[in-house]
């Protein structure tokens, strides 16, 4: 006979004790208790909870970009599309997660911030990771993961190869258009610096999409990325004001006067220059 139970829900299993249940696919005693605060108060496990959740979206955009940047590079435009187009999705629930932090005030943050000890954002590898991938070449990134090689490892390994613009700009150079050799055969150790001969490269793709079109929709996806990342890194500046005004962040970072610094850099500069010469 079956047992008494919502409507439809007769016949559904209810016996877990040999099967793997929803909880254990997921993984979600461990997840559940991951939460640890240290203070006592109240909006802590919203600190937390709020950058667990970024850690886990970052997780999912690193693969999901490190696929993009796989298809670029195999000249497999329509794949690295989905991937791209799934990053900029995951930064929109990024940027959300900001709303929610915002419900806490300055008094709230401080009564707990004591207990965050040296802990930074500043110290996500996670987010250094993406930001490494998408061209920033800052060695200081990688000094906070000294103590532990194996994240180090990962991030010295993207700091030293192609990030996802130099597989762009290595995808047009394969296509025939003009990409200097000194930009193709650069040092990813060091920063990108403008190039006025990739701009009149991406400007012809422009000027001529219909001949290079997936090449024109490869460069609006990349401004896509950046676009998000750029309202993401502002969120995070203003939420970040918002709550502890001008005092220097924790971990011995700047604060929002560092991240009112990043805003104004670009990893994709000639895409946005371009703009102004078509």
């Amino acid at each position: 006979m079956d047992e008494a139970g919502p409507e439809g829900a007769r016949g559904v299993e209810t016996d877990f004790a040999r099967r793997m249940s929803y909880g254990d696919y997921l993984g979600l005693d461990a997840l559940l208790t991951a939460q640890k605060p240290l203070s006592g108060q109240h909006d802590e496990l919203l600190f937390i909870v709020i950058h667990q959740v970024q850690e886990l979206w970052m997780k999912l955009l690193a693969q999901e970009m490190a696929l993009a940047m796989r298809h670029i590079r195999a000249d497999e435009l329509r794949p690295a599309f989905k991937a791209t187009a799934r990053v900029s999705r995951i930064q929109k629930q990024m940027v959300e997660a900001w709303e929610v932090l915002t419900t806490m005030t300055p008094h709230d943050y401080l009564a707990f911030r004591g207990a965050l000890g040296s802990s930074s954002g500043f110290q996500s590898w996670q987010y250094r990771l993406i930001e490494i991938r998408m061209g920033a070449r800052e060695p200081l990134y990688l000094k906070p993961h000294r103590h532990r090689p194996d994240i180090h490892a990962v991030l010295e390994e993207a700091f030293r190869s192609p990030g996802i613009y130099d597989e762009a700009l290595a995808l047009l150079a394969r296509r025939g258009l003009k990409v200097p050799e000194a930009v193709l055969g650069r040092d990813f150790n060091q920063p990108y610096l403008p190039d006025p001969g990739v701009e009149a490269a991406w400007a012809e793709v422009y000027r001529d999409a219909d001949r290079w079109f997936d090449l024109y929709e490869l460069a609006e996806e990349l401004v896509d990325l950046e676009d998000a990342f750029q309202t993401w890194r502002f969120r995070h500046l203003s939420t970040v004001e918002r709550i502890i005004g001008g005092r220097p962040g924790t971990g011995g970072s700047a604060g929002v006067a560092y991240l009112r610094g990043v805003l104004e850099k670009r990893f994709f500069p000639e895409l946005w220059s371009v703009r102004s010469k078509l």
